[in-house]
């Protein structure tokens, strides 16, 4: 390549690995022969040299409360997508016990298939980032570390200023009554989405701590936890949902009760996934892009895990359908 582009062999490498530093006409005479030649950087023998796997791993079974759910796939794809750009790659993971992951992640150190880690599913008592401190092992979090505020190596989503966009949303809309359904207290995720609905529903007057119930991330659960709410709330409310996965079991109830969404109770979840789409429900979609070229900068630049300038917190954009229509467009049973 060196040859046929008339340069250093050390050009060809400034061309590949940081062409920032090579002038302008000898990068492009440099790139043409590239594709000329059709050269490709040989990946591995890049790793051997500098003793580095180039890689990324993620745990996919990590525990927790559904913290990511079916938006795993989404965020994996953007981060494959993005380490390609990087030069580097993710290696997916199983724990074979999720609860005591971390033998798993020491395979992977002792035997260098990974340079450091993305971690999802954040949790409190979490083992995973003190353990990764005190072996000097990079690493970047898809959610808050929870339990120690002074660990800044994260990017996530605020749940809570989400909830609450949702909350005046449907009072905009003329709902009176706006209940909430969400995970069991003790998930920090679901906890932090709760206290949105709790000081949005106080700001606006219509706080009631009845209106309210929880549910693990199941369809069955979900359903019967509705169906609850829905006794109490009465035609004519809306619910709040920390997932669509939830949400899914409020639109089951109403469809059995011959209700429909939008029309006779509101709806709004969060997360934006396929159920959302496919029952045209509104929800707060998570910036998943944004989030793995944070976090994806974060392992690449070598961020201190207590860097004063890491811990990003991304506001969800809030994606308006049918679910929630405005007073207006709404009729009673008997209108209809």
């Amino acid at each position: 390549m060196a040859r046929a582009a008339s340069v250093s062999r050390q050009t060809v490498s400034n061309v590949v690995n940081a062409p920032e530093r090579v002038a302008a006409d000898t990068l492009a005479r440099v790139q043409a022969q590239i594709e000329i030649l059709g050269f490709r950087p040989n990946r591995a023998a890049q790793s051997l040299k500098q003793e580095r796997a180039g890689a990324w791993g993620l745990e996919l079974n990590s525990a927790g409360f559904g913290r990511l759910g079916s938006i795993i796939d989404t965020f994996l794809i953007e981060l494959t997508g993005g380490a390609s750009v990087r030069g580097s790659h993710i290696v997916p993971f199983t724990a074979p016990d999720p609860t005591e992951p971390i033998p798993s992640y020491e395979r992977l150190v002792a035997s260098r298939v990974a340079d450091g880690f993305v971690l999802t599913d954040t949790r409190r008592n979490d083992p995973r980032p003190g353990w990764l401190d005190a072996h000097h092992v990079p690493y970047a979090a898809f959610g808050r570390v929870w339990d120690d505020p002074s660990i800044t190596s994260w990017v996530d989503v605020d749940g809570a200023s989400g909830i609450e966009a949702a909350v005046h949303h449907l009072a905009a809309q003329g709902y009176k009554k706006i209940g909430y359904l969400g995970w069991p207290e003790g998930s920090p995720v679901g906890d932090d989405r709760r206290s949105g609905w709790a000081r949005a529903t106080a700001e606006l007057g219509l706080a009631h701590p009845g209106w309210q119930a929880t549910s693990p991330q199941a369809l069955e659960s979900a359903s019967r936890a509705a169906a609850g709410l829905l006794d109490v709330l009465g035609p004519g409310a809306a619910i709040v949902c920390a997932s669509d996965a939830l949400a899914l079991g409020v639109w089951r109830v109403l469809v059995e009760r011959r209700l429909s969404p939008g029309v006779d109770v509101g709806i709004v979840c969060f997360d934006d996934t396929d159920i959302a789409h496919a029952l045209d429900l509104s929800s707060l979609h998570q910036p998943l892009d944004r989030v793995a070229d944070r976090v994806l900068h974060m392992l690449a630049t070598g961020s201190d895990s207590r860097d004063p300038a890491g811990g990003l917190l991304l506001t969800p954009e809030l994606v308006v359908r049918s679910s929630s229509k405005p007073a207006g467009d709404r009729m009673t049973r008997k209108e209809k």
